[in-house]
């Protein structure tokens, strides 16, 4: 059941309103999902919130050009690694319930993101969620069915400004611009950092259309520990992403979160959803060794997300 459950987590994570309302096969949360495993779910938002709650430096003056400085410098952050690859632990939680079960996460930068569930100890796979530029892609092999779909069928991830490189930014711990592949030189002063005050986080905003979004940045090192996008339209009400990041690792020059806690919630539905998701990735490298193809078997049939939903939220 939990399998099963993980399969839920990151398929609703995905989906829960990427569809739009009027396909929506999502029931009530008596069936939905899970809540990670709570001791490691404290233990991993206390270490997130220490970078908070350090000491605070002396007061700065915001101007224009010390926010430019200080978003150059969050950019700059930004690994430079082709690959990062980790086994993990992935957890979730919707609807009062938890999962935990083994994974592991494959990252080709501009090509792929592939996040695998597996069955504990065999090391089976049992679930898949890819993203690439073009589509993206969940398996339930469980049932040996997938889900295919461009991105201009996914409503949410799309109105949000979520398209693959923006995912992929968020995965990676980067700054990103909706619709634009990375963000340069002449981008950095599209954002503004806040730095009057003298706390140890300076937030980074961005405003596009229905779109907020806000990154949480250490003002000394300039690493984000915390990005959080908003959007509120008449059709699919409000949603909220954040994503949350900790225990930093040495990936090549730079440094890389091997813990991210992604929460998303939204009205689309109705009603308010929310589903959370964890990576606690043991130790993330930078090897080239794997392919970003996905063969599926024949028998495996294609179907629409509220066929998923359907048969997932009645298990």
């Amino acid at each position: 059941m939990n399998i099963r459950l993980g399969i839920i987590a990151i398929s609703t994570l995905l989906l829960v309103a990427s569809c739009g309302t009027d396909k929506m096969a999502v029931k009530d949360s008596k069936n939905a999902l899970p809540q990670a495993s709570k001791s490691e779910q404290a233990s991993k938002t206390e270490q997130v919130s220490k970078s908070e709650t350090a000491s605070k430096p002396a007061t700065t003056k915001a101007t224009k050009e010390s926010s430019f400085a200080f978003v150059e410098k969050v950019n700059d952050r930004k690994v430079t690694a082709d690959n990062i690859v980790a086994d993990l632990t992935f957890s979730a939680t919707m609807g009062g319930k938890d999962v935990s079960v083994p994974g592991s996460l494959h990252m080709r930068k501009d090509q792929m993101i592939r996040l695998q569930l597996f069955v504990p100890l065999l090391r089976t796979e049992v679930g898949r969620l890819e993203f690439t530029p073009d589509y993206v892609l969940v398996v339930d092999r469980l049932h040996k069915q997938y889900v295919k779909e461009d991105y201009n069928k996914l409503d949410f991830l799309r109105d949000n400004g979520l398209d693959f490189y923006a995912l992929q930014a968020l995965f990676w711990n980067q700054l990103f611009l909706p619709g634009k592949k990375t963000v340069g030189e002449g981008d950095v002063a599209k954002f503004y950092a806040d730095l009057s005050g003298s706390t140890q986080t300076v937030p980074v905003t961005l405003k596009s259309g229905n779109l907020a979004y806000q990154w949480n940045a250490d003002r000394e090192s300039g690493k984000i520990n915390e990005v959080k996008a908003s959007y509120v339209s008449t059709q699919h009400g409000k949603s909220t992403l954040t994503m949350k990041y900790a225990n930093f690792k040495a990936l090549g020059a730079k440094a890389f979160p091997s813990y991210e806690e992604l929460t998303f919630q939204t009205t689309a539905t109705k009603k308010m959803e929310k589903v959370t998701m964890i990576l606690d990735m043991d130790e993330p490298n930078a090897s080239s060794k794997w392919s970003t193809e996905t063969t599926l078997p024949s028998k495996y049939k294609k179907i629409e997300a509220t066929d998923i939903f359907s048969k997932l939220f009645n298990m």
